[in-house]
């Protein structure tokens, strides 16, 4: 009996954690019908899940104020859309998937990310690509968004209303999902992709081409017919052929991602990142680069796109079946504020053989510890550290406890 009891509570954990993962509860949801532009239900209207893929629902409309739109005479329209986000995403090792024109994924308030692209090139020859930044950002309202000629609501760039892009003291958060199903963080993460270093603005390893007039492409290929000189009509960024990958020169690939640990992902996870410069201006490639890292299931792409069917069973997700246990239950630290010691107490029922990490204020890991166990005083030596505010979690898979601790 106690064996089957403990195989049962084992394979409700291994589900309870796999079922409550970042793609599941990252999302916001519309809990009250709150409305948005023009009287529209704003953010997500439903999270729906399965064992392989979470479904999203929603109008496209944010929750915070948009518009007006300059020289833009379109209008942002509810969309209904349902984007399917596969829950197990991976590396296309294959042939490299292009971020075309339309939704390449979509932020965590449901609104619709786009490429760099604004569909329009010199002369209609697709060779020389203009830049939606340089090109229509006049018709971006204040919160860096603008509705498409189908009243879809996008952004190509930061979404700056959606969080604080300004805080460089802690990592990011997730503020959106590409549609090969990998995390898109803001543009903080922590210095080294081992989680340590402390925090800071992650750089994109695109730069702007020395060239003065457009005859050849980025890497060196002759273009198939040349674009305007680089002039004050024309300045370098124009295009997004004016920008060039330096491989090593950032801290993000082609894709504008990498593979690094985050709070959400501490075992590691393939994240694109948004890039701003130390003005918090955004910088070349925006969100995505010109291909995604990873695999992109049909339904979301192309004309028409992104209104998946369900047909599979699945459950919704309502925003309060988290995976962190409410703290006061499951964690205590004590004392704390602490000195030179402190005891971690974990109630029954949490999993066995957690990982302990702290970090200062900064992020920068400075304990772990593995094998916490429940029902057991955990002691952790504080005596090397400088006083001050730290952050402790101790967590299994995407299972997480956290906890904030003074030292005097």
């Amino acid at each position: 009996m106690r064996k089957t009891l403990l195989l049962f509570l084992s394979v409700f954990f291994l589900q309870f954690s796999h079922a409550q993962s970042p793609e599941i509860t990252s999302w916001i949801l519309n809990t009250d019908s709150s409305k948005g532009y023009n009287n529209i239900l704003s953010n997500v209207q439903m999270v729906q899940y399965s064992a392989n893929n979470v479904y999203v629902s929603s109008t496209c409309i944010p929750g915070y104020d948009i518009g007006p739109w300059a020289g833009n005479p379109n209008t942002p329209a509810n969309q209904n859309f349902v984007f399917k986000i596969t829950r197990n995403p991976q590396k296309n090792t294959g042939t490299l998937i292009a971020t075309n024109l339309g939704h390449i994924g979509i932020w965590t308030n449901g609104v619709s990310i786009f490429n760099p692209k604004d569909a329009m090139s010199y002369n209609n020859q697709g060779v020389w690509n203009q830049n939606a930044i340089v090109v229509e950002g006049p018709s971006f309202d204040d919160c860096l968004g603008h509705p498409a000629p189908n009243g879809e609501y996008h952004h190509h760039l930061n979404p700056t209303c959606l969080y604080n892009d300004s805080n460089a003291t802690v990592h990011s958060p997730i503020i959106g999902f590409a549609f090969d199903g990998f995390p898109i963080y803001g543009a903080y993460g922590y210095s080294d992709t081992q989680g340590g270093g402390g925090i800071r603005r992650m750089q994109s390893s695109y730069h702007k081409r020395n060239i003065t007039k457009r005859t050849t492409l980025p890497g060196g290929a002759a273009a198939s017919s040349a674009g305007p000189d680089v002039s004050g009509t024309y300045p370098i960024g124009y295009y997004i052929e004016d920008f060039e990958y330096i491989k090593g020169s950032g801290d993000l690939d082609e894709h504008n991602g990498r593979f690094c640990k985050t709070p959400e992902y501490p075992q590691g996870m393939y994240c694109y990142f948004v890039t701003l410069d130390s003005n918090l201006i955004a910088e070349y490639p925006y969100v995505l680069g010109t291909t995604y890292y990873g695999t992109v299931q049909s339904g979301n792409t192309g004309p028409g796109s992104g209104h998946n069917t369900i047909s599979e069973s699945v459950t919704v997700y309502n925003g309060t079946n988290q995976t962190r246990m409410p703290e006061s239950n499951a964690m205590r630290l004590f004392p704390n504020p602490a000195g030179e010691k402190v005891v971690l107490w974990l109630e029954n029922g949490m999993p066995s053989n957690l990982k302990l990490e702290l970090r200062n204020s900064s992020g920068t890991l400075v304990f772990s510890q593995d094998f916490i166990q429940p029902m057991v005083s955990n002691t952790l030596d504080l005596k090397e550290l400088a006083p001050g505010m730290y952050h402790l979690s101790v967590f299994s898979g995407s299972m997480r406890w956290n906890r904030t601790l003074q030292i005097q």
